[in-house]
């Protein structure tokens, strides 16, 4: 049998065969082969096809994404970037900037006069005293895999959400602050709402806290995030928020700039060839395929 050089399949074949190549051995070291390995990596139909083999979108998405790639690193990425966000692990992960009253304290839901979790997964929360309790995480976000040429040029949504609730026999005062930063810690945007105060017998509901930074100012390179309380009536004990399921998520944006939108820019030779291989691809797949000589022996150079 002949040997067959890599290059010689159908560009349609060698891209379903570049789906199942680590993003970053693409990146890095694919794309450095040959020039028609780099525009096949290049386009953005590969990424969109790795989106849907590794279940990032569905066969029926029809969401606007504006670069494909950018798209999949982020969904590869996707993850709660704090640490022991349950309690599972007691105070680990977390550093104590204020511990008034009985100081911090781990309970497992529901607790006393409590309500139990909208996830059932969640089994334990932090809770707060009579004095003020403030715990915090600061997260670098280059250590986490987020490049800075990325964070100041996508900007990708940084989606914060906190869950608090109060004991039944007791009013409580919820804080939450979450600054994205500079290098060198300089805030450069802010969330922080005023202080929530619960009164005595609530119905001990947990409450879901959720801010979306978009479009925040480039050079952001740590997020901090505080939160914390204490209970109204200075009962010794913990009779203050409970707090659990924090998290801090980084989220490819989907929608195109309505701006953007109102004009149609000229179609490009690459987007015309995109479409081309949208529309040919899964015609063109079980042909070319079903014609390989098999095994298939690939060798170099090209």
């Amino acid at each position: 049998m002949a040997l067959v050089s890599i290059n010689e399949l159908p560009e349609n074949i060698l891209l379903e065969v570049f789906t199942y190549v680590p993003a970053r051995r693409l990146v890095l070291d694919c794309r450095l082969v040959c020039s028609l390995w780099r525009d096949l990596i290049d386009l953005m139909t590969l990424w969109k096809r790795k989106s849907l083999r590794e279940g990032f979108i569905t066969e029926d998405c029809d969401e606007p994404v504006s670069d494909w790639k950018i798209f999949y690193f982020l969904c590869s990425l996707r993850r709660n970037l704090l640490r022991n966000p349950c309690a599972e692990e007691g105070m680990s992960s977390w550093q104590i900037d204020q511990n008034g009253g009985d100081r911090w304290k781990v309970e497992s839901l529901p607790g006393a006069h409590g309500k139990n979790f909208p996830d059932s997964e969640v089994k334990k929360y932090f809770v707060t005293s009579y004095g003020l309790c403030l715990k915090s995480q600061k997260v670098d976000l280059k250590a986490e895999g987020y490049w800075e040429e990325l964070m100041d040029t996508v900007r990708p949504d940084i989606v914060v959400k906190d869950w608090f609730a109060a004991r039944a026999d007791c009013g409580c005062t919820y804080n939450i602050r979450v600054q994205l930063v500079s290098a060198n810690y300089i805030a450069l945007a802010s969330f922080e709402p005023p202080p929530v105060t619960i009164q005595q017998w609530s119905d001990a509901q947990w409450t879901e806290v959720s801010h979306t930074f978009s479009d925040y100012p480039p050079g952001v390179r740590h997020v901090l995030f505080q939160h914390g309380g204490r209970d109204t009536q200075f009962w010794a004990g913990w009779y203050g928020p409970r707090v659990t399921n924090s998290s801090i998520i980084i989220s490819p944006k989907t929608t195109r700039n309505p701006a953007a939108s109102r004009t149609q820019p000229e179609t490009t030779q690459e987007q015309k060839r995109e479409r081309e291989w949208e529309s040919e691809w899964e015609s063109e797949w079980d042909e070319d395929f079903n014609n390989l000589p098999s095994p298939l022996h690939f060798y170099k150079p090209f």
